[in-house]
């Protein structure tokens, strides 16, 4: 009965410092906001594709629009989308505009949970 006592007040310590590593390890109110829009930004399937398509190097929007499929007006809102989040970027070369990936973190987000797909474990 006693080891049972201590083992629930060696949790109740471990819990409570686990809360406590939480909490100093926590992102401010804001960060998580734009976290969470950012998660949301790339979630949408189109968007997906596009960032699938640019993680092969950076596209117009025609070619972008071949390698997605779909119309050229709707890659471009999607493009937008991902460009106000900082997901994209793009420069000007002539009259086109390339488009290519804002931060490789996006990438290796996107392809670990690509990677993840078939896991079991």
């Amino acid at each position: 009965r006693e080891d049972k006592m201590e083992d629930t007040l060696k949790e109740k310590h471990e819990h409570e410092e686990r809360v406590r590593l939480a909490l100093d390890n926590m992102p401010s109110e804001e960060d998580v906001d734009e976290l969470a829009a950012r998660f949301k930004a790339i979630s949408e399937p189109s968007r997906l594709k596009i960032l699938f398509a640019l993680s092969c190097g950076e596209l117009c929007v025609e070619h972008l629009t071949q390698a997605v499929g779909g119309n050229q007006s709707a890659v471009s809102h999607q493009l937008k989308t991902l460009k106000d989040h900082r997901i994209i970027k793009c420069r000007r070369a002539g009259k086109q505009v390339i488009y290519s990936i804002a931060d490789g973190h996006v990438l290796t987000m996107i392809s670990v949970a690509k990677e993840h797909l078939n896991c079991n474990d």
